[in-house]
């Protein structure tokens, strides 16, 4: 009786070791500012490692948005 309790005791223990575990990643994941942060890691790595396609997307968003900025102003 004892081993069995023993036994049970242990995988109650691992259980919810696991579950405190498992909150933990979910809520690392819905943290938007820590998310925020390592997003913003990633992209200075990126940025230091292959500059060329990040100043890429910013000229070809600099265009987009100078393009719409020019159609609304020929419009009025």
């Amino acid at each position: 009786m004892t081993d069995q309790h023993d036994d049970l005791a242990k995988r109650v223990a691992a259980t919810r070791t696991q579950l405190f575990e498992t909150l933990d990643a979910i809520e690392d994941k819905l943290n938007l500012p820590k998310q925020l942060g390592i997003a913003a890691s990633k992209v200075k790595q990126g940025i230091d490692e292959k500059p060329v396609p990040y100043l890429a997307g910013l000229a070809a968003g600099v265009a987009v948005v100078g393009s719409i900025v020019v159609v609304v102003l020929r419009r009025r």
